[in-house]
């Protein structure tokens, strides 16, 4: 299983690779429009911030167990944030991916809004279903802030349940944001994690004669859905590869453990056959004895 997990981390690796183009090339076109444009000229819905009096809460967990405290930890978050908001008067939704979570918080009766499976191999048309029903909540003013709860991929022996204010956009975050990605490596027998820190993509540059068919404060208004799907996609793949990193410190916790106990085993069982041996001669000798008196 340990094995299997780790094939698995590598496949939520070369997926967070591959999506890495695309993010870059967003960003970049984002931030040439933000300074063509200004941020203080931008009224977009989706850059601006309201009184919160709703707030919708989508919390990531996994399918499984075996996982170590993966799941536990980030219920635990979710728990209580939520009787933050609650104790402070502000309505609040959930919105759950992954089995653990959608059983823990329907047997308490939390209100949900919605709710999916998470899986092992998280894709663009997870995520764009996910994003759509965020936007519609949000655009719809049944929620003022979207904060998703998700685990941050570390190391093998450690993640980071994490939350962040998913919606809405801060323009300034968008274009100036650095990024990270994380490469599986193997060394001795041992696994281990590198990641590598990557700087914000340069702003693409638009000369001030340029002519666009549409106007840019569409175009920045048509990306803001692409960018909160490819967010949405990027923690699903984090959160599974945390996932899948515990479930392999589980197994060789277990695997570790199960020998300690073949080892105590194996000294009892001397010890008591030593024991049942000693006693034997003990008994041997002692009718020797009365035999020869």
């Amino acid at each position: 299983m340990k094995l299997v997990a780790a094939a698995k981390v590598r496949r939520a690796q070369d997926s967070v690779l591959a999506t890495r183009p695309f993010s870059e090339t967003l960003q970049s076109v984002f931030g040439g429009l933000i300074a063509r444009l200004g941020s203080s000229d931008l009224d977009l819905p989706l850059l601006t911030q309201r009184e919160v009096k709703n707030i919708l809460m989508v919390v990531i967990t996994g399918d499984r167990g075996l996982c170590g405290g993966y799941n536990s930890l980030m219920i635990k978050k979710a728990e209580a944030r939520f009787k933050e908001l609650t104790d402070q008067g502000i309505g609040v939704e959930m919105v759950l991916i992954g089995v653990k979570g959608i059983k823990y918080f329907t047997r308490r009766n939390y209100p949900i809004k919605f709710s999916m499976d998470c899986g092992q191999n998280p894709d663009a048309t997870q995520s764009l279903k996910i994003s759509e029903k965020l936007l519609g909540s949000y655009l719809s003013g049944k929620a003022d802030t979207v904060e998703l709860f998700y685990t941050k991929f570390v190391s093998l022996i450690a993640s980071s349940p994490s939350v962040r204010t998913l919606i809405p956009f801060s323009a300034s975050e968008i274009s100036s944001k650095g990024d990270e990605v994380f490469q599986l490596t193997s060394e001795d027998g041992q696994f281990g994690v590198e990641r590598t820190e990557l700087d914000a993509a340069e702003p693409q540059d638009f000369p001030n004669d340029m002519i666009f068919e549409q106007d840019p404060i569409q175009i920045v208004n048509a990306m803001l859905p692409l960018y909160l799907n490819g967010q949405i996609l990027r923690t699903l793949q984090e959160s599974v590869a945390s996932e899948l990193a515990a479930r392999m410190q589980a197994m060789q916790s277990a695997s570790d453990n199960a020998g300690d106990l073949v080892k105590e085993l194996s000294l009892v069982y001397n010890r008591a056959r030593q024991a049942a041996v000693t006693q034997e001669i003990l008994e041997i000798s002692a009718g020797a004895a009365s035999v020869s008196c």
